[in-house]
């Protein structure tokens, strides 16, 4: 099958599910908020632990 036509059927079945299961596209942009928040305080978290004076950093150096 060509790779167009399977990326097609697989958004259309998507949707078809997602009407099914009364996901609301509301709903989904919650979960891209969350997934993008979440990422945001790992970077974060991960600049603190190796910024300079820290004690994280210390152990790791």
């Amino acid at each position: 099958m060509h790779p167009d036509i399977h990326l097609a059927l697989h958004h259309t079945r998507a949707a078809e599910l997602r009407a099914e299961a009364g996901v609301r596209p509301a709903a989904r942009d919650r979960h891209v908020l969350r997934t993008r928040l979440g990422w945001t305080l790992v970077e974060v978290g991960l600049r603190l632990a190796t910024r300079p004076g820290t004690a994280a950093a210390a152990a790791v150096h």
